[in-house]
Formats: C-alpha cells, structure tokens, sequence
C-alpha cells in the first residue's frame, strides 16, 4: 500500500473547516496522501476559506448540490479516490490528523488490513453521558452480534484498502453509515484492530448534528446486516 486518500465529507463547515484541513496538511505522512474534500451542499460558501489550497492543488474539491447526507458525501469520495488506501477526517475538529500515522502502521507493516481509531472518552472527551453509553451500547452490539470485540465503531477515523472500501458497497446516506460499514466489514470476516486515538468531543452549540435516532437506526442496520448473513 503506496498511497492513501483522505476523504473530507464537508457540510456548512466554515467556522472549522480551514483549520481542519490546515491541521492535517501540517501532519508527515509516511505515504504520499491525496486530501479530497467533498463539499455536500454547503450553503455558508465554506469552501471559500479554502479556495488558495485547491488552486495550489493540495486539496482536491468535488461539489455535490443539494445536501445529501454524509454518507453519500463519503459514498462519492470513495468512488473518486485515487488512493491504495482510504480514511475519512471530519472537518469539525473533534479528531486530530495527528493520529494518522499510528493508525496507518498496522496496515504498512502488513499486521492488520482494517484499522479503526478507538476514542477514550473522558474529560474534554465525553460532552454528555447519553453520547458516551450510546456510543459504548452500540460497539457492545455489534461485538454481541458479530462474535467480535470492538470498543468504538461509530469512530470516524477507519482506514482500510480503497478496493475494501468499495466491495462493501455501502448504501447509507445519513449518519447510518458508520454502523453499514462495520457490520458488513465483520460480516466479511474482516478483523479490525484498533488503535487509541485522542478527541474533543463538541456540544450542540458548536453544531453537533448527529441525533439519538441516529443511535436507534445504527442498531437496526447492525442487525438487519447479521440477519441477511445467516
């Protein structure tokens, strides 16, 4: 694996989204990294506090109009994707591209094909005890359903083969998507190795947008995918 893309799913980002991209272009990384923002309806003109780094071609911007969802933002940047492997980074600034490099290790040392960054959730981490027991409710499910044990699934630090990416075939366009691609990796019989990564969680103040429905539809298409496996 030579090359990585990372996938910047963007919606009315612009009081994050520079800094963001500005964080993870300051990061070395161990192979040559193709930064792809797909821009998902945006309606704060956030891609123009961005415009210099896409001329000067170090971010590459795919627009797709009207709002769709994140996870047909993701679905198209995995289908653009130039890179040998694949991550997604949220522009908001809960994670740090500074995790990077670990993440990616297992996978260049040929030890793990599959790598999620796992959250601790403690302190600046956790901004409400019903986010945390969700998150910690839904990795215990999926482990129950899968024969697995996973500590974080709803993590959006995931890397994996661009070509893994796409033969899961994800169908998800909301937040759902995160829950579809680990229930189909372990349906696949894909290990996953997780690795500590750092976060800051941000309140609903600072435009939070994922919902408790979301959690609620997350356990359903976890078990919809064991279903369709047996």
């Amino acid at each position: 694996m030579s090359s990585l893309t990372i996938v910047m799913p963007v919606y009315n980002e612009r009081e994050t989204l520079r800094t963001a991209l500005d964080r993870l272009l300051a990061v070395t990384m161990p192979i040559p990294t193709e930064v792809l923002v797909v821009d998902d309806g945006s309606t704060d003109r956030c891609t123009e506090t961005i415009a210099d780094l896409v001329e000067a071609g170090q971010v590459r911007l795919i627009t797709q109009d009207p709002n769709q969802g994140k996870g047909k933002a993701l679905r198209r940047g995995i289908e653009e994707a130039t890179g040998e492997l694949l991550t997604v980074l949220d522009a908001d600034l809960e994670y740090d591209p500074a995790d990077f490099p670990a993440l990616l290790q297992p996978i260049l040392d040929g030890d793990a094909n599959v790598v999620y960054g796992a959250r601790s959730y403690g302190g600046h981490a956790a901004y409400s005890f019903w986010f945390v027991l969700g998150n910690k409710m839904l990795a215990l499910w999926a482990s129950f359903l899968f024969d697995a044990w996973l500590t974080d699934i709803e993590t959006c630090l995931k890397v994996a083969p661009t070509t893994t990416w796409r033969r899961v075939d994800l169908q998800s366009n909301g937040f759902g998507i995160e829950a579809e691609l680990t229930g189909k990796l372990l349906a696949m019989s894909e290990r996953i190795f997780e690795v500590p990564i750092s976060y800051r969680a941000r309140g609903r103040e600072e435009g939070k947008k994922i919902q408790w429905t979301d959690g609620v539809a997350a356990l359903w298409i976890l078990a919809r995918i064991r279903l369709r496996g047996k």
